[in-house]
């Protein structure tokens, strides 16, 4: 693992809604770091989220706490370690991040202006649906992250299934139409290849995006 590269913590905050699963989405402004995405509430570790003696996940978990105060205005509690997402090479400014599971505590959104344009509640479906149409833009950590929740009614139902971190070493790889990504398993991965014809990619050269794994 490289030492060298910078920690981030992201917290993917759930809550039972009328309609299932919903999911805390926020829209970034149109410059600065995923201009205009919609993205999960996390940020870098700064150094007040170290702790003599603990690891990068446990500093990554108060990063995704604390950013989601700043960011949302809102508590969180009951995290779950869901992955760790490793940014290709060729990413500009690289940061291994930390995604974490965890239930909202009842307080009102309240987004940080200048930070956040937006936040909603919104179910994985919906949020999938609106970017296959072009209303959303996401990256694909959130992609994957909201087409794994799909799978879930409630927010304990999405907590326990979380039983090991899934490990995301992204790699690029082009094609004729655009860009897919690949992890490890994947038949074509350069570092963790799997067998013949195995699958786990995200290929992005067109709306809807096309996610193979098995």
């Amino acid at each position: 693992m490289d030492a060298s590269m910078r920690v981030a913590g992201t917290a993917v905050v759930l809550r039972d809604g009328a309609d299932g699963l919903e999911v805390l989405l926020l829209r970034r402004p149109a410059t600065g770091s995923f201009p205009g995405a919609w993205v999960f509430p996390g940020g870098r570790v700064d150094p007040g989220d170290e702790r003599e003696g603990d690891d990068e996940e446990q500093a990554a978990l108060r990063a995704a706490v604390r950013e989601t105060r700043e960011e949302a205005g809102i508590g969180i509690r009951d995290l779950a370690t869901l992955s760790r997402w490793v940014p290709p090479a060729e990413t500009p400014v690289r940061f291994r991040t930390w995604f974490f599971l965890a239930r909202e505590s009842g307080d009102p959104l309240r987004p940080n202006p200048g930070e956040i344009e937006e936040a909603v509640w919104m179910t994985p479906g919906p949020a999938l649906e609106r970017h296959a149409e072009g209303e959303l833009t996401l990256f694909p950590p959130t992609w994957i992250t909201l087409d794994g929740l799909r799978a879930y009614r409630t927010v304990d139902d999405a907590l326990g299934s979380v039983s090991a971190f899934a490990r995301y070493e992204t790699r690029m790889q082009k094609v004729d139409s655009g860009m897919r990504a690949l992890w490890a398993g994947d038949e074509e991965h350069p570092d963790e290849p799997g067998a013949p014809g195995a699958r786990h990619r995200l290929t992005m050269s067109a709306l809807p995006w096309v996610y193979e794994r098995g």
